[in-house]
């Protein structure tokens, strides 16, 4: 399960994998772009064969820039362009790392606990331990807990709980579902299969194939 049954939880985690794509794909651009402007500075050749100004910046930095592809002309060109390199993916991995390190853990946790929780919802015993999850929370979100239950308080639902009712089990795991954004669903008991009658004629075979035969006494 990556994504909550509720539409507002839905809605938010949905708004925030897209902000992290797009924070992705913003940085990877620039990174693109950086790097390849370092390589026009660090190749002075190319950039003195490129007579128009640069684009989308004035006529002092593009004389800036020039006299920058000028003093590098005296470096080794491998060297220069490993420390391009290296500058462009550490424009790319700070930024985007920093991001990841933050969301990440978050996202994949509850992931893990929405889809445990999932499964133990659908079973009775399952059922009694997201109730006593939810009685293990703080106290205030316990009487929260409490008081969206008509005539329940924090006692109750302890003594509910402890006693297996079901209507308080129910709430209880409700509630703890409700916290993942997930929908509960009780589990629906599983009906015994129909007695089909036995017909008569039926009956009355069997009952004269299993009764003892009599026995005559020949006649002395």
């Amino acid at each position: 399960m990556w994504y909550a049954q509720n539409p507002a939880r839905r809605t938010h985690q949905l708004a925030g994998d897209a902000g992290v794509l797009l924070w992705t794909a913003l940085w990877a651009t620039a990174a693109v772009v950086a790097y390849r402007l370092a390589c026009l500075l660090a190749l002075p050749r190319a950039l003195q064969q490129h007579n128009a100004p640069l684009p989308l910046v004035g006529g002092r930095v593009d004389t800036a820039l020039r006299r920058i592809a000028g003093a590098v002309d005296a470096m080794d060109p491998v060297t220069v362009r490993t420390a391009v390199a290296v500058g462009a993916v550490a424009l790319f991995v700070v930024p985007v790392g920093l991001v990841l390190g933050a969301w990440l853990p978050r996202r994949l946790r509850w992931i893990r606990q929405a889809g445990a929780a999932r499964d133990l919802a659908a079973s009775d015993d399952g059922r009694e331990l997201l109730a006593l999850r939810s009685l293990l929370r703080p106290l205030h979100e316990v009487a929260v807990t409490a008081s969206e239950i008509p005539d329940a308080t924090p006692g109750s639902l302890a003594w509910g709980w402890r006693h297996g009712d079901p209507d308080t089990l129910d709430a209880l795991a409700a509630a703890e579902l409700e916290r993942l954004g997930l929908d509960f669903v009780p589990p629906q008991a599983v009906p015994a299969p129909p007695i089909r009658p036995v017909p008569a004629q039926a009956t009355e075979t069997a009952e004269g194939a299993g009764a003892p035969e009599a026995v005559t006494d020949p006649v002395r």
